[in-house]
């Protein structure tokens, strides 16, 4: 039996990446939420960070239905 290690190693760094990019976009779609919230208490209006919030969540989105897709095809 042979293991590739480089393949391995690539295919290590690709996923984390990959799962960094996802949390952190989940992360500040998150915050951009808090923020509508915190605006609202204050009576302001935080039309930019739901804008942000919604935009992240649409690429964590696109990112997983990009995943499934690659393991489905």
């Amino acid at each position: 039996m042979h293991i590739d290690w480089a393949a391995l190693g690539s295919v290590f760094g690709v996923s984390l990446v990959a799962t960094v990019t996802l949390v952190g976009l989940f992360t500040l779609g998150v915050v951009g939420l808090a923020k509508r919230e915190s605006a609202s208490a204050q009576g302001g209006s935080a039309a930019v960070a739901v804008t942000g919030a919604y935009a992240c969540f649409a690429a964590c989105a696109a990112a997983v239905a990009y995943g499934i897709y690659l393991i489905v095809a």
